[in-house]
């Protein structure tokens, strides 16, 4: 009599996978992440390389596109020259006070929108029209009203970072569960808690995305404050170098600026992960 059992693989119920087949499955995986994890550490040294190279092979003015050796050792002339420390302390304290004061400008202003009609009627044209301007754009304006003082760089940082964080904040407070706050209303929630345990934590995870993009932001309107006239400070340098073609230098401050940026990224996101661990 014929054989009719279903083949093996026919008859394994869906979704079940074999030992062998799913112990293959996590090795391809690790190997993945193993090349993807190898491909990362090699990426800034391979860029350097190829970038040394096109340098050596005078394709361009080497005037005009120093090597990495050329601008490591600008960079080291800046460094133990004593000015590097002075510049980056003089930016940081920019970025540091505008970005403090632009968030939590924003943050209460993106509550009061968030929260009432009618602040968001009042105020939510006036912020869309203005949020598209550059602070670029205020620079001359900033040299007349400030003159040459820190409060003018400080203002434009300020005028970077607030948009972003209102921004988010009003759309994080708007898509808050209502039933959350009715829920906290029926048991008779004072208003002040109820802002502050029901409405401004269940924005966190949207204030939190603001306030990360807004550190990026500062940095990037840092060499706007820098170009309203300053005496220190890593643009100020940047801008003293190419004044005197001193492109070593001028890659050396792009490199720094780049470098303290992302630094200052990943620990906002170190630290947001901590904050908003719940998202």
């Amino acid at each position: 009599m014929a054989d009719i059992s279903p083949p093996a693989a026919l008859s394994r119920p869906v979704g079940v996978v074999l030992p062998a087949a799913g112990a293959s499955r996590r090795r391809k995986a690790r190997l993945s992440q193993r090349i993807n994890m190898a491909v990362g550490v090699v990426s800034i040294p391979l860029f350097l390389m190829v970038w040394q190279l096109i340098a050596q092979a005078r394709i361009v003015n080497p005037i005009l596109f120093p090597a990495p050796t050329e601008v490591a050792r600008a960079a080291m002339e800046w460094v133990t020259s004593g000015l590097f420390i002075e510049d980056v302390v003089a930016s940081l304290k920019r970025v540091a006070t505008g970005y403090l004061v632009g968030s939590v400008v924003g943050v209460g202003c993106g509550l009061l929108t968030g929260r009432s009609a009618f602040f968001s009627g009042l105020l939510g044209p006036l912020f869309q029209v203005l949020r598209p301007i550059p602070p670029i754009a205020f620079v001359s304006i900033v040299i007349l009203w400030f003159g040459l003082s820190e409060s003018g760089k400080v203002f434009l940082i300020v005028w970077g970072v607030f948009f972003t964080v209102w921004l988010s904040t009003h759309l994080g407070v708007q898509k808050v569960d209502q039933g959350l706050v009715r829920a906290a209303q029926m048991l008779g929630t004072p208003r002040r808690r109820l802002v502050g345990e029901v409405v401004l934590l269940s924005a966190l995870p949207f204030i939190v995305v603001g306030l990360r993009t807004a550190v990026g932001i500062s940095f990037y309107t840092l060499v706007a404050a820098e170009l309203a006239g300053a005496f220190a400070g890593i643009f100020y340098r940047i801008q003293l170098a190419q004044q005197n073609m001193q492109t070593g230098l001028v890659f050396a401050g792009l490199a720094a600026l780049g470098l303290i940026s992302f630094i200052a990224d990943r620990c906002f996101a170190t630290l947001a992960q901590r904050l908003v661990w719940w998202r």
